[in-house]
């Protein structure tokens, strides 16, 4: 075995005392989480808690303070360009489609990066619709007409044409009828099983204690609990870590 084996997965992505500022307001206290190779890590918590501030400062989208590494570079602390172009990729809470254009149309934007490789094009194309095979079926479509679920789809979908090294998802449940829900989480959980980091900001904790290998659970902007998936059967044990 090899010294890199023994050591155990590598550090993917990590901060340390990342901190996030909405004027005035303190919206996320320092705080220090990290990701490992092939790892799905869950951030829980209540409405208001931080969850999506969290993953806004990862990305440089809201004033930050701290440092936010990738495999072990500093990433810009306000530059989200550079952020997506590390691979650190972003689906936002509400999708973020652009609903007047095509599916095509928003899915071949996930890869402006690219350029003219047109063999790694049909590759992440390819990828994509094996995934989500009711896009292909919707290429046309102006995306704005689709179902929810499809939305959220052709969301994740965008992301992958970017070959994201880590994914951040922020509720990807929101608005979804649960059947809707557990076919995108169960394709989260392929894409994550296949070696893809994620981070999965997810309301419904059940849901995502199912993926999850660790959870992080925030309170008002801090992080008051690193919890094992195995040891958590009810929203009780949650809670408890609320009053810990």
């Amino acid at each position: 075995m090899t010294a890199a084996a023994a050591a155990g997965p590598a550090e993917v992505l990590a901060t340390v005392g990342l901190t996030a500022r909405y004027g005035s307001i303190e919206a996320l206290a320092p705080t220090d989480m990290h990701v490992e190779d092939g790892e799905l890590v869950a951030v829980l918590g209540p409405n208001g808690a931080g969850k999506s501030t969290l993953l806004r400062a990862l990305m440089g989208l809201v004033t930050n303070g701290g440092t936010v590494r990738f495999r072990g570079r500093p990433l810009p602390r306000r530059d989200p360009v550079a952020v997506a172009a590390s691979g650190v990729v972003l689906v936002p809470e509400g999708r973020g489609i652009f609903g007047p254009m095509t599916v095509a149309e928003n899915l071949e934007l996930g890869a402006y990066r690219l350029g003219r490789d047109k063999a790694e094009f049909e590759r992440r194309w390819t990828r994509v619709f094996d995934l989500f095979p009711r896009l292909k079926e919707r290429l046309g479509q102006v995306a704005g007409s689709m179902s929810g679920g499809e939305q959220q789809m052709l969301a994740i979908g965008r992301a992958l044409m970017a070959d994201p090294k880590v994914l951040l998802l922020d509720e990807p449940s929101l608005g979804l009828a649960p059947r809707v829900t557990a076919e995108i989480l169960e394709t989260l959980h392929r894409l994550n099983q296949g070696g893809l980091p994620v981070i999965l900001v997810e309301q419904k904790a059940p849901l995502a204690l199912k993926l999850a290998k660790r959870a992080y659970l925030l309170s008002v902007g801090r992080i008051v609990a690193t919890i094992d998936p195995r040891e958590i059967t009810s929203y009780d044990d949650i809670a408890k870590h609320y009053f810990a």
